[in-house]
């Protein structure tokens, strides 16, 4: 007997009734970058319809995403100084500590997670503490993360994420959060991060490019994909509470691989350099905006159960019609 699976695309609403993936607002969650000063609300130049916020600019904006149903926000912070302890990242009134403050005043019910990490914080670019010889020493570092992510979470985040990739640093993290009476509040761990050369907006927005250097001793080589299953079980075993690959649409078959072997959510990161690609493409005429909504949505098809995107407004405009 002949098989016509073409029966079951044979119309709109035969196709919407056997779709297999589909995105919701609920996956979604909105990079927010804030920064000191007033009255500021300047686009990125690298990361088009993306903005720094000063912290009297953010109101508009978390009413905005709070029309379009997002409820999910991963602050960054630029900070006026730096220093090579990235001492700004765990000061209790530093960026993003007010950041956080800021935002459940103006509404509680956002879900804010914070970045963990020293990057844009430390004069010399790397996300940690330096040995005189430039290389980044491991368990010293993770005492600074552990105070950063304490910080966050006394301002009132949610979830803290961090974005390191230090050895240890999940049970170091967890162990702090709860000696200091945060047993609530989750970590979402960068389980999973490439050295990848996706990362250049990004590096703009937050001014968190290494000043010498590259970050290829603690953040994955591209070329490997059983390493991903290594780092995402030590960070299952050291008390993480979701997992994370980054980049994304380069590491689909990674995002598969971690969904497969581990059962904690998975997050992806749709980085700067994905999303900018596809806005220009769609600025040019090259692709239609539909691109934008396939790109995201193959994704959660790889198996991610959220997704961090720059496109989440695009995404919530087109899922509400």
């Amino acid at each position: 007997m002949l098989r016509r699976p073409r029966r079951l695309r044979a119309s709109s609403a035969i196709r919407d009734l056997v779709r297999e993936t589909v995105l919701n607002i609920n996956d979604l969650i909105y990079p927010l970058f804030v920064v000191e000063g007033e009255n500021i609300k300047e686009e990125i130049p690298s990361l088009p319809d993306v903005y720094h916020f000063s912290l009297d600019k953010l109101e508009d904006e978390i009413k905005e995403l709070k029309e379009l149903g997002i409820q999910h926000v991963i602050l960054f912070g630029i900070p006026d100084e730096k220093d090579p302890c990235g001492k700004e990242a765990y000061n209790d009134n530093g960026i993003v500590q007010k950041g956080i403050r800021k935002i459940k005043e103006i509404d509680p019910r956002i879900c804010v997670t914070t970045d963990v990490c020293m990057c844009q914080y430390t004069s010399h670019g790397h996300c940690g503490i330096l040995t005189e010889k430039g290389y980044v020493d491991n368990d010293k570092t993770l005492e600074y993360l552990t105070k950063i992510a304490v910080s966050h979470a006394k301002a009132g985040a949610d979830m803290v994420a961090p974005s390191d990739m230090m050895d240890g640093r999940i049970q170091a993290m967890r162990e702090g959060l709860d000696a200091a009476g945060f047993e609530n509040v989750a970590i979402m761990s960068y389980s999973v991060k490439y050295a990848s050369s996706f990362y250049g907006p990004f590096r703009d927005a937050a001014g968190s490019a290494p000043s010498f250097g590259d970050r290829k001793t603690y953040q994955m080589d591209p070329a490997n994909s059983n390493e991903a299953l290594i780092e995402a079980e030590l960070d299952v075993l050291e008390g993480a509470d979701m997992l994370m690959v980054k980049p994304a649409l380069s590491y689909l078959d990674v995002i598969r691989r971690v969904k497969d072997n581990f059962d904690l959510p998975l997050v992806a990161y749709n980085v700067s350099g994905e999303y900018s690609m596809l806005k220009l493409a769609v600025k040019e005429g090259l692709l239609s905006e539909d691109a934008i909504y396939e790109a995201v949505m193959s994704i959660k098809r790889a198996g991610a159960d959220i997704i961090i995107t720059y496109f989440a407004k695009d995404i919530a405009k087109k899922i509400r019609g």
